[in-house]
């Protein structure tokens, strides 16, 4: 059996593809890296954003157009929250929920053999320690913990994911350890937000990141996206976990609006200056520290007051990168209820907080140049050359290299998203 393996979304969701394909290796499948070779296609969705339910369904659509003889299996978060939809345009497909990557040879085989197979629903099996095939053989990711505690008003991830399930840290640290033996160069930590992890089992992810940090080898570790206001009940911890030279010098941590009435109105349970108040003693203390944050713009309640907040905020705090989403109804969100702000209105906010992002990223950016960074090159570039991650995760193209390795890089160029050597 060939199988193809097409992925959406976060790197949550690669490990979830990672596992799958790991999974059927095992049962001696053949991952295959095209469609046209394959006997089976998995599309592994995402559901977080309106524009990303778009191409997946559309992409769908096209899968049974151009390759109706092929299977065709449905997995990710699409399962979970909209499986009408998925019936409509796929009625044909087998499915395989979020919680149920185990269970994906079962799936195939069924498919394989003419029979239609869905396996959905919500289950608290661990992912961590499952066979993975890594799509980057340099790059390990690990799932610490599954769902989340919070109830943001406009997502509908978290009806997929469900409530938060922090995985075993001695878990954790074995995969690491032994990816690490595999050659892996670096540890990406992944969860819907991995400052929750261990809320529920006496754990924290301040200790997990030093527990791995202990871990012996030349590699990074990158911890991926932090709600602030789990942040705040160990800041200080953090802070020093990031000290370690092991630990990429990079904060992912969603402000959403810089409004508080709006954050209020999100239900995200942070307040402005809160979240200024961790980027501060995160600077305070490592000073070359990157900051990546999200923005929504146009919540139903964001007027242009809040707007204003909005992008007073980000002249104010001036994060490294900035993602933009445009507010768009989810299936099931309890903001989805409230009148949407007009097209126009959003497009136009949407621009201006384009250009403050690109503004703030260039001179940023800028900055480095003529400096010499240590970079670790994690993959050959699309266009040519190698892609670099220095210590703080700004990315590098560089021209010649060894993927896997790390060496001093002089920054020649610089542009709003990327630097050049």
């Amino acid at each position: 059996m060939k199988v193809y393996i097409e992925t959406f979304g976060c790197t949550f969701n690669q490990a979830d593809s990672q596992i799958m394909a790991g999974m059927l290796l095992e049962k001696n499948a053949n991952i295959v890296n095209s469609i046209e070779e394959s006997d089976l296609v998995i599309v592994n969705t995402c559901y977080v954003k309106h524009p990303t339910e778009h191409k997946v369904i559309n992409r769908i659509k096209k899968i049974q157009q151009d390759f109706p003889d092929k299977k065709l299996i449905i997995s990710g978060c699409m399962v979970e929250i909209e499986p009408s939809k998925l019936e409509q345009i796929a009625p044909g497909a087998g499915w395989i929920g979020p919680h149920q990557v185990k269970k994906t040879f079962e799936v195939v085989k069924s498919m394989s053999e003419g029979k239609i197979s869905r396996i959905s629903g919500f289950s608290r099996e661990e992912k961590v320690g499952l066979p993975k095939m890594r799509f980057n053989p340099h790059i390990h990711i690990i799932q610490i913990c599954e769902g989340c505690m919070g109830a943001c008003t406009y997502c509908c991830t978290r009806f997929a994911r469900g409530g938060l399930q922090s995985y075993p840290l001695d878990l954790i640290k074995e995969e690491a350890r032994q990816a690490l033996k595999d050659g892996c160069v670096e540890i990406q930590l992944t969860a819907q937000d991995t400052a929750a992890y261990g809320n529920e089992i006496g754990e924290s992810l301040s200790h997990l990141i030093r527990e791995i940090s202990s871990l012996d080898g030349d590699f990074r570790i990158r911890v991926g996206m932090m709600h602030p206001k789990n942040m705040l009940n160990d800041i200080l911890g953090l802070v020093e976990a990031f000290k370690s030279e092991k630990v990429y010098k990079f904060l992912h941590i969603p402000i959403q609006s810089g409004n508080d009435q709006v954050l209020d109105d999100m239900r995200r349970g942070h307040t402005v200056d809160e979240f200024k108040e961790i980027i501060n003693v995160f600077r305070k203390h490592i000073p070359e520290i990157s900051i990546a944050t999200d923005i929504i713009v146009g919540y139903p309640t964001e007027n242009e007051i809040a707007f204003d907040d909005t992008c007073a905020l980000l002249k104010d705090v001036k994060p490294n990168f900035i993602h933009l989403s445009k507010y768009k109804h989810r299936y099931g969100a309890e903001s989805s209820s409230m009148d949407e702000i007009p097209h126009k209105e959003l497009k136009r906010r949407s621009k201006l907080i384009e250009s403050i992002k690109s503004e703030i990223t260039q001179k940023d950016n800028l900055k480095l140049v003529g400096t010499t960074q240590e970079i670790l090159i994690v993959e050959k570039g699309k266009k040519g050359g190698f892609i670099g991650r220095t210590n703080s995760y700004m990315p590098v193209v560089v021209q010649k290299g060894i993927v896997g390795s790390f060496s001093n890089t002089l920054i020649k160029e610089a542009t709003s998203t990327y630097l050049k050597s």
